[in-house]
């Protein structure tokens, strides 16, 4: 069964003001939008409403009662823009919402309320979730829009005893149904269709209003949609087939993109160019760049040797071209003697050198969420996208980690007493110093149950050298024989 759940923040004007306002919550204060004969009331604080004002009121009557009344004049828009933020901030709860009117919101909750402990339970945590954000929501779960919106506005969880209000219809159908004796919807379902189509033909439908909130017509929700990324295009006149075609269309369509991504406040980090053939089929060339860029002579370059190599068929008649993957990029000032800084530099150059040996070969370090030393790092392509992991403080790691830890040979006054000589690859090496241990215990997770801790030395031989070396195991662990030793690395 289809259910939808209705938000409807029945302060968000209020309450977004509030937030940023310096007065008193006891000010008896107004939100006024222009009339045709003069300001009214568009939403009014608590303090206010029990001085009588309200909603919709003109305000010289409002201050007729009360010569107090603070009028502060209100900004749908940014009410608006916010109710679209919260519409996409809402996505967590479904991926099928519509921003309903100018302070409602409306979600297909179809097969979603078990992951919140039921229906009660969605609704609850999307109470909260709002209360957290200083917005107070009323929410109602229903099997159609209409009959949800209906809910959250007037309560319950049956239509027919609900105001014909409760239909969202214009208030003056309201007026003529009220003075028909048509109080409720049931009343309202009460009577032959025929006859409500023919009273109301001229009005608004009212039979379509009762066939959406009880199911007979449905009322289907559109996903929002999402910004598409930005693009700029060239048409043709005619088919060409000449290898240059591709590159020349990428130097008009590079500064055109350019000033979109600098109006959108944006840097690309990675663009596609089509070139659309007329058999229908497209030919394709993409780069990534490491760091986000709007630079023309950067981009162009790193394209244009791709933009050479499309196949043009039997012709081109259209080419566009798409930052696929943008990053916010605010105007900055690189120097004040406008030379170019390190960083960007050295971000070109990967850029470059990936376009010419393919992103598999250029790669950059990456420390990886692991306390065993040889996962705790690794390489990952220089353009992939990274996200900072807080590593926990340890002890001084060598500078030079062995690929694989090298078994050697150990003499040791106790098997578990530290380590005073070691052969490794066929030299003897007298420990003069030894810091430790430090113990590794495996991860359990993600190795077998019969894997052993490790107790990790840090040792320097007669000449000089450090190493750090490891005892594998304990006696008596009950997970293999005697002890191992490796070494796994050097230091200096």
């Amino acid at each position: 069964m289809k259910r939808i759940a209705s938000i409807w923040l029945r302060s968000l004007a209020i309450e977004r003001w509030a937030k940023s306002n310096d007065l008193s919550p006891d000010t008896p204060a107004v939100l006024t939008v222009e009339g045709t004969h003069g300001l009214i009331i568009h939403a009014v604080t608590k303090a206010a409403a029990e001085r009588g004002a309200r909603a919709g009121a003109r305000l010289t009557d409002a201050r007729a009662l009360d010569p107090a009344l603070v009028a502060v004049p209100a900004d749908p828009d940014g009410d608006q823009a916010l109710l679209e933020r919260l519409a996409k901030w809402a996505q967590r709860w479904s991926p099928l919402i519509e921003v309903d009117g100018t302070d409602a919101l409306r979600l297909d909750v179809t097969g979603v309320a078990h992951l919140f402990g039921g229906e009660e339970g969605l609704a609850e945590d999307i109470r909260r979730r709002f209360a957290a954000t200083g917005l107070t929501a009323r929410v109602a779960i229903a099997p159609t829009a209409a009959a949800a919106w209906a809910f959250s506005r007037f309560g319950g969880d049956e239509l027919p005893p609900l105001h014909v209000s409760a239909l969202r219809l214009e208030p003056e159908t309201v007026r003529t149904l009220e003075r028909l004796g048509l109080k409720t919807i049931g009343a309202l379902a009460a009577l032959p269709r025929l006859a409500l189509a023919r009273r109301f033909r001229g009005a608004e439908d009212v039979v379509d209003a009762l066939d959406r909130a009880l199911g007979r017509k449905p009322e289907p929700l559109t996903a929002l949609a999402e910004n598409p990324p930005p693009r700029a295009t060239l048409r043709l006149q005619e088919p060409v087939t000449h290898p240059e075609a591709a590159p020349q269309a990428l130097s008009k369509l590079i500064p055109r993109l350019v000033r979109t991504l600098e109006e959108r406040h944006l840097g690309a980090r990675k663009l596609s160019l089509h070139g659309f053939r007329v058999d229908g089929s497209v030919a394709a060339a993409s780069v990534a760049t490491t760091i986000a860029s709007r630079e023309p002579k950067h981009l162009q370059r790193l394209l244009a040797d791709k933009a050479a190599a499309l196949d043009p068929g039997f012709g081109f008649d259209a080419f566009a071209l798409v930052a696929d993957w943008t990053e916010s990029l605010g105007t900055a000032q690189e120097s004040l003697v406008e030379e170019p800084g390190g960083e960007r530099d050295l971000a070109r150059l990967v850029d470059r050198l990936t376009v010419k040996l393919g992103p598999g070969r250029v790669r950059r370090p990456q420390p990886f969420e692991s306390h065993l030393p040889e996962r705790a790092s690794g390489w990952r392509p220089a353009l992939e996208k990274t996200e900072p992991i807080q590593l926990p403080s340890a002890p001084p790691r060598p500078q030079r980690l062995l690929d694989r830890p090298e078994a050697i040979a150990v003499v040791y006054a106790t098997p578990e007493g530290v380590p005073r000589r070691f052969v490794w690859r066929r030299a003897v090496h007298d420990i003069a110093r030894v810091e430790g241990p430090e113990r590794i215990a495996p991860e359990w997770w993600r190795e077998r149950s019969t894997a052993r801790l490790r107790d990790y030395y840090r040792v320097e031989d007669q000449a000089g050298r450090r190493y750090w070396i490891y005892r594998e195991g304990l006696i008596g662990d009950g997970r293999g024989g005697a002890p191992e030793w490796y070494l796994h690395g050097l230091f200096g």
